[in-house]
């Protein structure tokens, strides 16, 4: 058997279902380069049953090479034994760069791994800011662009953020990509799925999934409250996951009119985002995904990493507050979006590989 030769190899370190569909867009780009090896590697950071085979055959993603179900642990203990076992595969496995992507504990953990072992860097959506350091997504995106070598920013509010932190007097190279989602969005997009259950016209498409919202009672009522008096007036289409679905079975509250779905997989929620008037949101991913398809945002959080969305009016944040929420929304309802050219042009998968190999060749 001849031995396959490789000019550059690259480990992927994944850990939740929107990291695959972004590094999916990736690695069809690296397939276009039989000269590059990549290794993926799933931390099992986030369980998610809908990750079949079937999900990597429908969303034409490569399935990993490494599993390490490291999920439901401490913050601490899960990052802990995801370097232990990262470090074990890049000793193994000998790779020229290590790639990330975002600010889960998987990301921060691939980041410390590679670094202490002299392996480069790259990070796919550097230099983000909430400016929320209650937030552990913050904290882990602050320490992996700090020890990343490549840092891929997807705006140029990225880029700025990292000027203001002093990034340009570090050993690091900073490239505005573009947006790896918008790649993702076009691609999918072309093979959405209508689910399969009766879906009403000019529906509000609803996701609460952040524990600043499902942990506070207080937080999620006002939410719930002002999306059952929405309800009076308008279909809503509200996909809640199991864990939020149960915190609202146990605090009792009242729901109304909503459709209440479980989470859908991500080739229904392109189709539906397609065809939903409206955007109610905490999810980044998808504050993003509503302006890619055209649809005003109403943001469920007190702050936003994506500034450029609400200083133009695209998308409002109204925090947790029903009287914000409902007004938020009669304001949005009818806005227009514009072309406004924020995330690039929807190639940011071809910068990222044309500056993983320059990079790996300096």
């Amino acid at each position: 058997m001849i031995k396959e030769i490789y000019k550059m190899k690259i480990v992927t370190i994944i850990g939740a279902r929107p990291q695959f569909i972004k590094a999916g867009s990736v690695s069809r780009e690296i397939s276009n380069h039989p000269d590059i090896k990549e290794i993926l590697v799933h931390t099992g950071q986030h369980y998610d049953e809908n990750m079949s085979d079937i999900f990597f055959d429908e969303m034409k993603i490569p399935k990993p090479d490494y599993f390490l179900d490291l999920g439901d642990l401490r913050h601490g203990a899960m990052t802990g034994r995801m370097i232990e076992r990262i470090e074990e595969i890049l000793l193994s496995e000998n790779p020229d760069i290590i790639l990330l992507y975002g600010d889960t504990n998987s990301t921060l953990a691939g980041a410390i791994a590679a670094s202490k072992l002299n392996v480069k860097v790259a990070h796919v959506e550097a230099g983000l800011r909430s400016f929320n350091m209650n937030m552990p997504e913050e904290i882990n995106r602050i320490l992996t662009d700090r020890i990343s070598n490549l840092l891929f920013c997807p705006t140029e509010k990225a880029i700025d953020n990292l000027k203001n932190e002093g990034f340009y007097r570090f050993n690091c190279s900073i490239v505005n990509s573009g947006d790896i989602m918008y790649d993702s969005a076009l691609f999918y997009s072309k093979i959405a799925k209508r689910p399969d259950f009766d879906i009403p016209k000019n529906f509000i498409l609803v996701t609460v999934h952040r524990a600043e919202n499902t942990d506070d009672p207080k937080r999620l009522k006002e939410i719930i409250d002002a999306l059952n008096e929405l309800s009076l007036e308008y279909n809503i289409i509200f996909p809640v996951h199991p864990r939020t679905k149960k915190i609202i079975q146990n605090s009792k509250f009242k729901i109304q009119n909503l459709f209440i779905l479980n989470p859908v997989g991500y080739l229904e929620m392109i189709w539906m985002l397609k065809n939903c008037s409206v955007v109610m949101t905490d999810s980044g991913g998808l504050q993003k995904e509503a302006f890619f398809f055209k649809k005003p945002c109403i943001t469920l959080r007190d702050e936003t990493e994506w500034t450029e969305l609400v200083d133009n009016g695209y998308n409002i944040l109204v925090g947790a507050d029903k009287d914000k929420i409902i007004s938020g929304y009669n304001k949005m309802k009818s806005k227009n979006i514009g072309d406004d050219n924020f995330y690039g042009n929807g190639n940011s998968r071809k910068v990222i590989v044309e500056k993983l190999i320059e990079g790996i060749m300096k």
